[in-house]
């Protein structure tokens, strides 16, 4: 007798979204579930960690930069399904809005889950279409709205 697939407990992960100017910092993910995409830096919060503090640790640990986690932006759902249908992840990400890197002149590097790292305009994430990653545009938006 087989037992039931266990569920897909939602996990917790973050965004750090960092601005300068016009400009926002964007990873290229190199693993699922966005393998590919363009998006904010990110990951899942640790055992202990405050979110806050996990939103500083995967900006550093995907760009190389520090900055401090200030306020948070939105929280939402991700939810990836397999080819059959079946929910893959799930996860309940908190957007987080960090201070520009100290020192600005900082050059990014791109580690761990990111493939490559780049400052991008505005006006470029609204050109990115299929390769970026859900909810990229509506969070830069919002950020530009508050924070002309």
């Amino acid at each position: 007798m087989n037992a039931p697939p266990l569920p897909v407990l939602p996990r917790v992960g973050v965004l750090a979204i960092v601005r300068r100017g016009c400009n926002f910092l964007l990873v290229r993910r190199a693993n699922a579930p966005d393998a590919g995409l363009w998006g904010f830096p990110g990951g899942k919060v640790e055992g202990g960690e405050t979110f806050f503090r996990a939103a500083e640790r995967e900006l550093m640990e995907e760009t190389s930069l520090q900055a401090h986690a200030t306020s948070l932006v939105d929280v939402f759902d991700s939810l990836h399904y397999a080819p059959d249908g079946t929910l893959a992840f799930h996860y309940l990400i908190l957007a987080v809005l960090c201070t520009e890197p100290q020192p600005a002149l900082t050059t990014p590097i791109a580690g761990d889950d990111a493939r490559e790292v780049r400052w991008f305009s505005y006006e470029e994430i609204t050109q990115l279409g299929a390769k970026a990653s859900a909810r990229l545009h509506t969070l830069a938006k919002t950020i530009m709205q508050a924070q002309p």
